[in-house]
């Protein structure tokens, strides 16, 4: 059974430092794909002020970096505080092969579309084979035509 290669590594350590015990899927859920020659991961982001979004690559490391800024209200009383506010990062680390300074990056509706190309030297391709054009004429001799010393 052959293993398939996978450029990724998903490490969220900076957010568990960060957070202690929250983890970096359960603040910033991710789904990651391959399509013909690209790489799509899909970031929710929901609730997330669009001017605070930062990716940045370093190295083999992707951070993608988010921001929610709280409700910050006078004069209410809260009945229920679970959405989650401050800065956010997650951390991937991302295999050879990439063509890391054409990633793009789109933000729509909460999510954080990022696509990634495989680089050219990292496509497959057919290597084609020549063939001669004449073919070679293998003489054979006999033991009774070989020249004698």
């Amino acid at each position: 059974m052959a293993t398939r290669y996978d450029p990724f590594f998903d490490m969220d350590r900076l957010v568990g430092q960060m957070f202690g015990s929250v983890s970096a899927a359960a603040v910033m859920p991710m789904d990651l794909y391959r399509a013909g020659d690209h790489f799509v991961m899909h970031v929710d982001l929901p609730g997330a002020d669009p001017g605070t979004i930062d990716v940045n690559v370093e190295d083999r490391t992707m951070t993608v970096r988010a921001q929610r800024t709280p409700r910050t209200e006078d004069d209410v009383q809260w009945l229920a505080h679970e959405r989650p506010s401050g800065t956010y990062a997650r951390q991937v680390t991302l295999g050879r092969g990439l063509a890391l300074d054409a990633i793009s990056a789109t933000y729509a509706d909460g999510v954080l579309t990022l696509t990634i190309p495989v680089a050219e030297d990292a496509k497959p391709r057919k290597v084609e084979i020549q063939h001669a054009s004449t073919p070679a004429a293998i003489n054979a001799t006999t033991h009774e035509d070989a020249p004698t010393t």
